[in-house]
């Protein structure tokens, strides 16, 4: 037994005496070897710093090359030199649509308010006659393209048409048609251009909105391409977008108001031209009943009268 225990402590301590030298050998192959390693990391570490030095010019580069555009000029006129080829076909469009509602405005203005003025003086002339053939006379003075003049002949024709006719509520009914006729062609005549006006009022605005949907369409592409959340790199391309429906209200409002204002003096025109037609068929129907009396009367019967 103790020669076993001799044997196994012999062998533990030569195990640990080898195992003491391979620690102490590896360690010496060890050190030699790290000034070499340090070199080489040196070596390899001593071309970073150039590489890091280079790298940032094309990133530079890079975001100037790719950084948007900001305009400057934010004016009214500016956003519309910097807005999308549509927007400004729009803005355009609309612009023009608001030259030809000024254009009507004082164009058929004016032609509105002197023909009320010349139908009411027409018709005071036309109230103090008693018979046709003095509104005839009177109607010599107007005008030659007077709608009164007009009617007068009407009511004057219709007569010689029906001359030998005794039925004179049809010459009466004959005559108011034609009247009829002749205003319904006054009130058309006069309205117009009218019809213009209505179309801008109502398409402007979405005129307008059309050419912001697509304007603000293309701010949000460009967010997307550039990749920015920045507001004042989106808020530019959005206030142009904007501008299509401000001009588009710039035109539509004027038209709307010009319209009603239209609308009214035409009725209003209308009425007169009625007016002055119920005065001629008031007229012919005073002549007819005139000569229907005097030709029904008996003739001792008129001449005692006349003597008496």
């Amino acid at each position: 037994m103790k020669t076993a225990r001799n044997k196994m402590k012999k062998t533990t301590s030569v195990l640990m005496s080898l195992m003491l030298v391979a620690g102490l050998s590896g360690n010496a192959m060890a050190a030699p070897a790290t000034p070499a390693a340090n070199a080489v990391t040196s070596e390899t570490r001593q071309p970073a710093p150039a590489a890091t030095d280079a790298t940032p010019a094309p990133v530079m580069q890079s975001s100037q090359t790719e950084a948007p555009v900001i305009p400057t000029d934010l004016s009214v006129l500016g956003m519309y030199h910097h807005a999308d080829v549509v927007v400004k076909t729009v803005m355009i469009g609309l612009l023009l649509a608001s030259v030809v509602t000024w254009a009507l405005l004082f164009s058929k203005g004016s032609e509105v308010f002197t023909a009320k003025r010349r139908m009411r003086r027409e018709f005071d002339a036309l109230s103090s006659v008693r018979t046709l053939d003095e509104a005839a006379e009177q109607a010599e003075s107007f005008a030659a393209s007077s709608t009164s003049a007009q009617m007068i002949r009407d009511a004057q024709n219709e007569l010689e048409l029906s001359a030998g006719s005794t039925d004179n509520n049809g010459i009466k009914e004959r005559t108011s048609f034609r009247l009829e006729r002749r205003v319904g062609a006054a009130g058309r005549h006069m309205g117009r251009g009218n019809g213009i006006l209505a179309t801008i009022g109502a398409i402007s605005p979405f005129v307008g909105l059309f050419g912001t949907v697509w304007g603000i369409m293309n701010s949000f592409i460009g967010i997307a391409q550039t990749q920015t959340t920045n507001l004042a790199v989106v808020a530019p391309g959005i206030a142009e977008a904007l501008l299509a429906t401000a001009v588009g209200l710039v035109a539509a409002i004027p038209a709307v108001v010009i319209y009603n204002i239209f609308a009214r003096t035409i009725t209003s025109y209308r009425h007169q031209v009625g007016d002055v037609a119920a005065q001629i068929i008031l007229l012919q129907g005073r002549d007819l009943d005139l000569a229907a009396s005097e030709g029904d009367a008996p003739r001792g019967q008129t001449g005692q009268l006349r003597v008496g």
